[in-house]
């Protein structure tokens, strides 16, 4: 008995040490392949245990195949800034879902790519910028690039690591930016010889920290509080940090309990669902008439995740308003506006603290009415426009057939630079939020094409749909291949007039005798040619139809362009004051 006792206990030692010789083993090989890997190799397995999905560029990088071994696949654009725009559109509709990372070769690359990261920079999204960049021992000589110098005023942190021992604590650094504070693109510049260099990883890894949400003090939210239900006409204007920090919810359930209309900023618009009967819409260069009478009348405006920026492209606040303002950055504070009182602190989690103050309901008798009333004598004095019968088509019933064909419900829209934003923001209602994608600071022509693959990318269960003119698809068209390519099926509506609209004001005398705002060309015959479903259409009676079988095909898994003869519009609500 004994015998077979001390046998067993044998044998168990031995089928332990034999497990341990194979943890061992397995764990040194681990090591091994731990000790071959490369300066690529390691982040590519950084970004994977972060939870990134694709690697957006324009080659070469030595990331691609570092990823590509990890099964992260990538989106090869046709040019670097509309990888840059495919990044941005991703990364605002994703919300912080999971980190978006972009990638382009160093010198001409990157030198391209600085216009979308200054677009993403304007817009505040929250992007990974990984460019390569020259060989150490070919920094610092001219005329080479620099992108970690070049691009420092345009990102929210820019560094080039330098020795790939400082990988790991740079990489999450980027990462650790990329989550925490006010969104924005982050940079960290790789040389591509440091990128093929052997790397041994650290034992253990810098750990990933969740997104920090923080609180205002509750003396600043007594006093926000009381000036606020105070104020005889207080007015919310939600930015594009409500939709950053997911506080829709609460900005509802905060202006139905006190009554308090919200309007939102360009790049907030669909943060508060724009059939609620408190809502007043965006406060863009073009709005409808609600925002002008009730931003007229407040005595007190709360800017909630707004950073209050002045553009020609957004209605100012008028100097008699008290502004209240709620931030994630300091830097916003009081940079543009006199602010009466500031806090810093996450939209959602001030928004909660504001709930949970204990308040009563506050009654704003006949608002709602009030509300509706300027509205349906805004939408009456438009309605002509929005439904006319004219040859060529006007753009404002491209955009009335627009909101008849789309469901809100399950569509992403976004709208480019000039006279397609201003024709359509005042009237599209966003009803989810992250449904519209907006833009009102910088406004490079050509950028909603790369947001409308982005959001697809993000929802692939969205009808994603961007709004163009002819001269922004000539800025990026060629990427409508792009779509086709990388399986992100759009629809993209195109205003073909002929003309660089709202140009010729511009330069009256270039216009009238040279003609230096006209342009030529038709589009639906270029995409398909790339592949892509093409239609014209010049009768305003076959407008509805065509944009319904742009909406199948895209629903069927193939990118679909609608090209509509338009005549050029000079007329925008709230800065046309004629009878229409």
């Amino acid at each position: 008995m004994q015998a077979r006792c001390r046998l067993a206990t044998f044998c168990i030692g031995v089928r332990a040490l034999s497990a341990d010789l194979a943890d061992n083993a397995t764990r040194t090989e681990q090591m091994d392949d731990r000790k071959t890997t490369t300066g690529a190799g390691y982040i590519a397995s950084v970004l994977k245990g972060a939870g990134v999905r694709h690697l957006i560029g324009y080659p070469t990088s030595e990331l691609f195949d570092a990823a590509a071994e990890l099964d992260i696949p990538p989106i090869m654009a046709r040019s670097q800034r509309v990888a840059v725009n495919i990044a941005e559109g991703c990364a605002r509709t994703a919300q912080g879902a999971e980190p978006v990372v972009v990638t382009v070769q160093y010198g001409p690359g990157v030198e391209s790519a600085f216009g979308g990261i200054a677009q993403a920079f304007n817009d505040r999204a929250p992007l990974l910028f990984l460019p390569t960049g020259y060989p150490r021992d070919s920094q610092g000589v001219a005329p080479n690039f620099e992108a970690q110098r070049s691009f420092q005023h345009i990102t929210k942190w820019s560094e080039r690591v330098s020795r790939t021992q400082d990988l790991p604590r740079l990489l999450h650094a980027a990462l650790s930016r990329l989550r925490q504070g006010s969104p924005g693109p982050v940079m960290l510049e790789l040389p591509a010889d440091l990128l093929a260099e052997p790397f041994e990883p650290p034992a253990a890894d810098w750990p990933l920290l969740p997104r920090s949400a923080p609180q205002a003090d509750p003396a600043e939210i007594a006093s926000v509080m009381r000036r606020l239900l105070n104020a005889d006409n207080p007015l919310i204007l939600a930015g594009q940090g409500v939709l950053a920090a997911g506080a829709s919810e609460e900005l509802v359930a905060f202006a139905e309990r006190f009554s308090i209309p919200v309007a939102t900023t360009p790049n907030g618009k669909s943060a508060f669902p724009e059939t609620h009967p408190l809502a007043l819409g965006a406060i863009g260069r073009a709005r409808p008439a609600t925002v002008d009478h009730f931003l007229g009348k407040a005595d007190i405006v709360l800017a909630l995740g707004s950073s209050l920026t002045r553009s020609y492209y957004i209605l100012p606040i008028p100097p008699d308003k008290t502004i209240l303002q709620v931030t994630l950055d300091a830097a916003d504070i009081g940079k543009d506006y006199p602010v009466a009182q500031a806090v810093i602190g996450d939209a959602r989690a001030v928004l909660r603290q504001m709930l949970d103050a204990g308040h009563p309901a506050r009654e704003g008798r006949g608002l709602r009415e009030e509300i509706a009333a300027v509205r349906r004598r805004f939408l009456e004095r438009w309605a002509p426009l929005l439904a006319a019968d004219s040859h060529p088509i006007s753009p404002y019933r491209v955009v009335g057939e627009m909101i008849a064909a789309l469901d809100p419900a399950r569509t992403i829209l976004t709208h480019d630079a000039g006279n397609p934003r201003d024709q359509l923001m005042p009237f599209y209602a966003a009803t989810m939020p992250g449904g519209y994608v907006g833009w009102g600071k910088t406004t490079q022509l050509g950028s909603s094409l790369g947001f409308a693959m982005g959001a697809r990318l993000a929802r692939p269960d969205r009808l994603c749909v961007a709004l163009m003119g002819e001269a922004a698809f000539g800025m990026t068209g060629m990427d409508f291949e792009t779509a086709i390519r990388c399986d992100l099926p759009i629809l993209v509506v195109l205003l073909r007039n002929g003309v660089m609209g709202g140009s010729a004001a511009g330069m009256p005398k270039a216009t009238a005798k040279y003609g230096a705002n006209r342009v030529t060309g038709r589009y639906a015959p270029i995409a398909q040619a790339l592949g892509g479903y093409g239609e014209s259409v010049a009768d305003p009676a076959d407008l509805r139809a065509a944009l319904l079988r742009g909406i199948a095909r895209v629903d069927g898994g193939q990118a679909a362009l609608i090209e509509v003869d338009t005549h050029e519009e000079p007329r925008l609500p709230g800065l046309w004051q004629k009878e229409l």
